[in-house]
């Protein structure tokens, strides 16, 4: 039976792992007992029996953790920062044409919850030559409060909380968010994208979106036309779908937690044939996070990619 273990299960990207992977009854998930958890040794002993290790860690310990790797059999995927722009990983966002190397590494990262958002509408445009890599780009990107850990979940669900939480919050006013050295080299951007992102009264759920001229595309005349590449690139995905005409009518507006609890994203092109945006709308702690690890896990084990996946 497959041994998969969590380093670092009781943060919430290790917690929601834990959980999918609850009802799964071909794979054994190993725990450390509570006094060896930060232990080095235990940490060690544990990566090394393991087939899959899920690091659910900060960047610095996400580091240490992948130097205890010595079994070349050893599968570790990262969901940390740490090593998303590291050529010796495979970058892990399997709808990119990356399903075979994916299955074939022993090394993944797993992309961010914002890099994830920003690069399902922006890299199929660069990739097919619609969209100039020298284009200036710019991102708004909302997020429930969940993105941020235990930390800002506390500070979100506490009784005696600040007002100013129950209003969005825009963050990394410095450009410096650290999401946007993996959407520039994974698009293959000249620019980095004036980015925005947003964090709002409610748990879980995100909302990406880019905002186009279509004159900045080339090829494509008409918002049906760019909806239309988008499904092309993506046909055939299971986790990543394009809204068509009526599915993005019926929207009317585009809420950050219509995808909450679900693996999939879904991307809506909308607006008209001078101005559009494309949003990409899923679950933080879904396909930006837990659900994309797992959905990692099931390519490298040979497996069906949504198993145990809610699409």
């Amino acid at each position: 039976m497959t041994k998969v273990f969590i380093d670092g299960s009781s943060g919430t990207t290790g917690l929601q792992i834990r959980e999918r992977l609850a009802a799964r009854r071909d794979l054994k998930i190993v725990t450390l007992p509570e006094p060896q958890r930060k232990d080095p040794e235990a940490r060690a002993d544990a990566i090394n029996g393991a087939d899959i290790v899920f690091l659910c860690l900060p960047d610095a310990a996400a580091v240490e953790a992948a130097g205890f790797v010595k079994n070349p059999d050893t599968c570790v995927i990262d969901t940390s920062t740490a090593h998303r722009t590291d050529p010796d990983w495979v970058y892990g966002f399997a709808e990119l044409g990356k399903q075979s190397a994916i299955a074939s590494a022993k090394r993944i990262a797993n992309p961010g919850c914002h890099a994830t958002g920003f690069i399902s509408a922006v890299y199929p445009l660069v990739a097919g030559g619609l969209l100039s890599a020298d284009a200036l780009l710019s991102c708004f990107s909302l997020t429930g409060y969940s993105g941020g850990g235990k930390s800002m979940i506390a500070d979100y669900e506490a009784a005696d909380r600040d007002a100013l939480l129950s209003g969005p919050g825009i963050y990394a006013l410095g450009q410096s968010h650290k999401h946007i050295p993996e959407i520039v080299q994974v698009c293959g951007l000249k620019h980095a994208p004036v980015f925005c992102p947003i964090v709002d009264d409610y748990f879980k759920g995100m909302a990406t979106t880019v905002p186009l001229h279509i004159a900045q595309l080339s090829g494509i005349q008409t918002l049906r036309q760019l909806r239309e590449a988008l499904a092309d690139f993506y046909a055939g995905q299971a986790l990543v779908h394009v809204a068509d005409e009526a599915g993005t009518a019926a929207y009317g507006k585009i809420y950050g937690n219509a995808m909450a609890g679900r693996d999939a994203l879904e991307l809506i092109v909308a607006g008209n044939d001078e101005r559009c945006t494309v949003t990409a709308l899923f679950d933080n702690l879904g396909k930006g996070a837990s659900g994309a690890a797992i959905q990692n896990m099931n390519l490298a084990l040979g497996m069906e990619p949504t198993a145990g996946l809610v699409l």
